[in-house]
């Protein structure tokens, strides 16, 4: 697909990779509004295509007592003001079939956590909703397995299919980017880095996901130098007191610096 099929994207034709980015969670309207401007202030000025992320609920926590969203119905109401407010396109996960078609009336992406890529059920409600379906790789699969992930969208009368690559388990407590994957799955769908959660340091004994955020430029990097089509990361202007996966998100102050060099790298990349 090409990304002019999202109405609302802005600079589809510069030639750079495009971004996938926000907070983990929604915590709120506020806080939603003003991550959001930040990044679109720096997108436009580098003219890179933007999607602005959020889950409008995190069903996937190590422990009970961990925050799993605000309310689902208010959850989404501010992605969708995040839309109209800046006129980006959003894009958030899903947990269960019910949420495909609820979610689908808000945003423009919907996106299959890499724990659920293979609930047939989940991938096929998701893509008859003709939305774009970002499918995230499992943490336990093959890069050639995400073929079957994406031909279960195409099966379902939807052509409009993305991976993302979001890391390889590596024993239990650790993630790797295995950047041979890449080119492999750029045969089957324009393919993602997300950059932080491949940073993760799950199963901690505290039961809080750890990371390594000193990290995200280096692996950033390698995936912009290795082609991938799009990056995804999460950030936020605390991420010391975010409410969900603070311990591997880009601190906010750090981003155009960071996108700065990033396309400096993919100018590089394409004049070769």
């Amino acid at each position: 697909m090409h990304l002019s099929e999202i109405p609302t994207i802005k600079h589809s034709n510069s030639n750079n990779f495009f971004l996938l980015a926000g907070p983990c969670a929604i915590e709120g309207e506020e806080m939603a509004l003003r991550i959001a401007e930040k990044i679109i202030t720096v997108t436009d000025k580098l003219k890179i295509p933007y999607v602005f992320k959020g889950s409008f609920k995190k069903a996937n926590r190590s422990r009970v007592d961990s925050f799993t969203g605000i309310g689902d119905e208010k959850a989404l109401k501010i992605l969708r003001k995040v839309a109209e407010t800046f006129g980006v396109p959003t894009v958030t996960d899903i947990h269960e079939v019910s949420d495909a078609e609820k979610a689908a009336q808000y945003v423009d992406v919907l996106q299959i956590p890499a724990f659920l890529v293979r609930q047939t059920d989940l991938v096929v409600a998701a893509a008859q909703t003709g939305k774009v379906v970002n499918l995230k790789k499992g943490q336990f699969m093959s890069p050639e397995a995400m073929q079957h992930a994406v031909k279960k969208v195409h099966d379902s009368g939807n052509h409009k299919a993305w991976i993302t690559d979001r890391g390889t388990m590596f024993g239990y407590q650790d993630m790797i980017v295995d950047f041979r994957g890449i080119p492999t799955m750029r045969q089957y769908a324009p393919t993602i880095l997300d950059v932080t959660h491949s940073l993760q340091q799950p199963n901690q004994s505290s039961g809080v996901t750890g990371g390594r955020p000193d990290m995200i430029e280096t692996i950033a990097r390698a995936g912009v130098v290795n082609n991938v089509d799009g990056l995804f990361l999460e950030t936020h202007f605390d991420p010391a007191n975010a409410k969900s996966d603070g311990a591997n998100m880009l601190d906010l102050k750090y981003l155009e610096k960071l996108l700065t060099n990033l396309v400096a790298i993919r100018k590089v990349v394409v004049s070769l």
